[in-house]
């Protein structure tokens, strides 16, 4: 290397990179090294190397290219697995408990344990395609894989599924803020101030919290912001045990409660076996937990769970960030995150489920405001929440920023302008888009059934099949086998996803609970 070339590999922070970082040079060579894996740089942790060398593709000298040398990590374990965890929590864990009550709990435990180790299984085929290549992004798998078709593929579907991500979460600020401060407040349900505007606070939302942290450079930095937001998260599971021993069953309404007070008063004699429930008398006999249950909701359990642990496109820049990249350092990043997502999903799902049975609702939140709107304690979980996915935006937003680059920008040096122009971008076409849409659920709906099997199934099985060498795994090996299964998975998945979501459009009876 000239010794201009190698001053110029450094950035003030003392972070290696590659030239392509500081200028925009022809995407033909950068590509053409990127397909045949001759591209060389440094790697700047020894302990891990020797091991990690032996996975990449020899280049044409005959030396082994080495990992993610264009950027030393500088992210800790802990703020990895809380930056993952936090990708893979969403708005999701509010449907589960709906989603229990619609399989049963055994049956339910059954799918959440195997969707959990089908996502395992997939980051590992993401893992171990990565380190072969030496590559940190999805989208560059997909070149690497199919050329740029499987770019722009990848790039698409990142795109698609993380917007749609975003705009739930967002749609949820605009729909929940409004009644929580509402009710802080007291105010009436027809009060018209512009601070019940849920269009307002979510522009507010966004401007003021959500931008700021979507401007920082690295995912690392928001490790903290993840950490809070997982601990709003455990604030929440909290609140579900706790409220299990609170709430009778069957429980009573609050509009009946104040319309039926006085009706009540006057009567001697009370059942105790029985509830005023939505105008009519409801038997405790359903106040008993279900092993095994199967209705026409049930179907939509294993696309709820797949959105729940939807984390696809965020492994591979946490990866990246990650101090001492090694694959088996990463992998276990990923084992311990999905395995306390796993704990928190059902012990949600149990609680919120045997705290309402057969009564809960899609939106397990809104179930407990049927009993009293005003418990401080709900009210103080629902700001949680808020609190929660209002700080997953950010992590979200990287993958999209990130694909957005790779599609149009693929050479061009980092640019503070061009990192913040597309956040503000985005966020805006957001906004937008959960403002003025009056109903978004059809479209996350077609979204989540068509880009999350490709991120979780489809695309890590065929990328490993495609980028590791015949000569190391043939095709009729065991592992290839498995992934080529894998997709297959993926494409049942997707078509299954598919068929229910346009029997919803045509019947119009669309009543699944939220995705990831």
């Amino acid at each position: 290397m000239e010794p201009a070339e190698s001053e110029m590999s450094i950035i003030p922070n003392g972070k290696g990179h590659d030239l392509a970082e500081d200028m925009c040079v022809p995407v033909k060579t950068m590509l053409e090294e990127e397909q045949n894996g001759t591209h060389k740089s440094r790697f700047d942790d020894p302990e891990g190397a020797m091991a990690e060398s032996e996975e990449f593709l020899p280049n044409s000298e005959g030396k082994k290219p080495t990992r993610f040398t264009d950027f030393e990590g500088k992210t800790s374990f802990g703020m990895s697995v809380f930056n993952l965890g936090n990708a893979i929590m969403g708005s999701g864990i509010l449907g589960l408990a709906y989603a229990m009550a619609n399989t049963g709990i055994l049956l339910f435990l059954f799918l959440l344990t195997a969707v959990a180790l089908l996502s395992l299984y997939s980051i590992h085929l993401l893992l171990k395609s990565s380190g072969i290549v030496g590559m940190r992004a999805y989208e560059q798998l997909g070149f690497r894989a199919f050329g740029l078709p499987g770019k722009l593929a990848a790039g698409i579907a990142i795109t698609l599924q993380n917007i749609g991500a975003m705009s739930s979460y967002l749609y949820i600020v605009k729909s929940e803020f409004p009644l929580v401060i509402q009710a802080f407040l007291k105010a009436e349900p027809s009060a018209t101030e512009w601070y019940l505007n849920g269009n307002y606070l979510v522009v507010m939302v966004s401007i003021m919290v959500i931008l700021p942290l979507a401007f920082m450079k690295q995912l690392g930095y928001l490790g903290y912001t993840s950490g809070f937001s997982l601990s709003c998260m455990v604030f929440f599971l909290s609140a579900v045990i706790y409220k299990k021993f609170q709430i009778p069953c069957p429980f009573e309404e609050y509009t009946a409660n104040a319309t039926a007070a006085h009706m009540l008063s006057n009567i001697s004699l009370v059942d105790h076996s029985h509830s005023y429930h939505n105008g009519l008398v409801e038997d405790d006999a359903h106040c008993g937990p279900r092993l095994f249950t199967m209705n026409s909701q049930t179907a939509y359990t294993i696309p709820i769970l797949a959105f729940a642990f939807v984390c696809h496109p965020e492994v591979l820049p946490i990866y990246t960030e990650l101090r001492n990249p090694t694959q088996k350092r990463m992998q276990h990043v990923s084992n311990l995150s999905i395995l306390i997502m796993y704990t928190i999903y059902f012990l949600a799902a149990l609680f919120g489920y045997l705290t309402f049975y057969g009564n809960v609702e899609p939106e397990l939140l809104h179930t407990y405001s049927r009993i009293d709107p005003y418990d401080t304690l709900i009210l103080c979980v629902r700001l949680a929440v808020l609190t929660a996915v209002t700080l997953t935006v950010p992590i979200v937003l990287f993958p999209v920023r990130r694909a957005i680059q790779l599609m149009l920008f693929p050479t061009c040096a980092f640019s503070w302008i061009r990192h913040i122009a597309i956040a503000v971008i985005l966020l805006t076409l957001i906004n937008m888009l959960v403002i003025f849409a009056p109903n978004i659920l059809g479209i996350f709906g077609f979204i989540g059934a068509t880009s999350a099997p490709c991120l979780i199934f489809i695309f890590p099985a065929v990328f490993y099949i495609r980028i590791v060498p015949n000569d190391k795994e043939p095709m009729n090996s065991t592992p290839k086998i498995v992934a080529a299964c894998f997709a297959v998975l993926g494409v049942l998945f997707m078509t299954m996803s598919l068929s229910f979501i346009i029997i919803d459009w045509t019947t119009g009876s669309s009543n699944a609970g939220g995705g990831h």
